[in-house]
């Protein structure tokens, strides 16, 4: 009854990792193409302000939407580091650490989306400043996010090739999602350290950094469908405790 249990746990963290994961990915992706992408005019303060004031429900959306997706990916490292424990210890807590130095950066990186709430909606605390100037301000943070958003991927993209190794090391996930996470985690780091260094080039990059980037989803399908492959799992968990 006691090895049943074991192998129900590892099959039901890995879901439930999947749950969270795929809560993560959804949040970042109604922020970004729902919100972001809807609201905010490149290269037009004064739009992307008239756009902001008059959807500032759906703006404060957004926001709530990327702070439950990066809470949500806290949880996911950590139910991962629990998870490929049995497959290294000393990586599966050095990915940790980076899964959690992405979610602390991205999670700061949030003001910059919040603060032109602030200088728009409450312009009167701010009145020694023009319309003008506030609206540039906000617009300003605005195009703020996406340097902090790369920083972040920069931790996002070690974490992914620590866990692309894991999972290429363990015996209870297909080894073809590890080389492919491993990849993504490379792409991220290469497209956040071209927007540092030629911003045009990374523009360019972009759309093809986002192919690559589907191992996590195909990941986070695997586990909500299939979960780990728990006899495995114990197997290698076993093995682990008598080294």
């Amino acid at each position: 009854m006691m090895e049943r249990n074991a192998e129900m746990s590892s099959r039901s963290k890995a879901r439930i990792a999947g749950v969270f994961y795929l809560i993560s990915i959804a949040g970042c992706f109604f922020a970004e193409a729902f919100v972001r992408g809807r609201l905010v005019v490149y290269g037009e303060a004064a739009a992307t302000a008239r756009n902001i004031l008059a959807h500032q429900q759906l703006f404060r959306l957004g926001f709530a939407s990327d702070l439950i997706a990066v809470m949500s990916y806290i949880a996911v490292v950590g139910l991962f580091y629990n998870l490929f424990r049995p497959v290294s210890r000393n990586l599966s807590f050095v990915a940790a650490f980076f899964g959690l130095a992405g979610c602390i950066t991205q999670g700061i990186n949030l003001l910059n989306h919040f603060l032109p709430l602030i200088l728009l909606g409450d312009g009167r605390a701010l009145s020694g400043l023009t319309t003008d100037q506030l609206q540039a301000l906000a617009y300003a943070s605005l195009r703020l996010f996406p340097t902090g958003y790369n920083m972040a991927m920069v931790f996002f993209g070690c974490y992914c090739l620590s866990i692309g190794y894991l999972v290429f090391r363990s015996t209870f996930l297909p080894r073809i999602l590890g080389p492919l996470l491993a990849f993504a985690g490379l792409c991220y780091q290469i497209n956040s350290f071209a927007y540092f260094l030629a911003p045009a080039f990374a523009a360019r990059l972009f759309p093809y950094i986002l192919m690559p980037g589907a191992s996590e989803t195909l990941l986070c399908l695997w586990l909500l469908v299939f979960g780990v492959n728990a006899q495995r799992w114990k197997e290698q968990a076993c093995a682990a405790e008598e080294r």
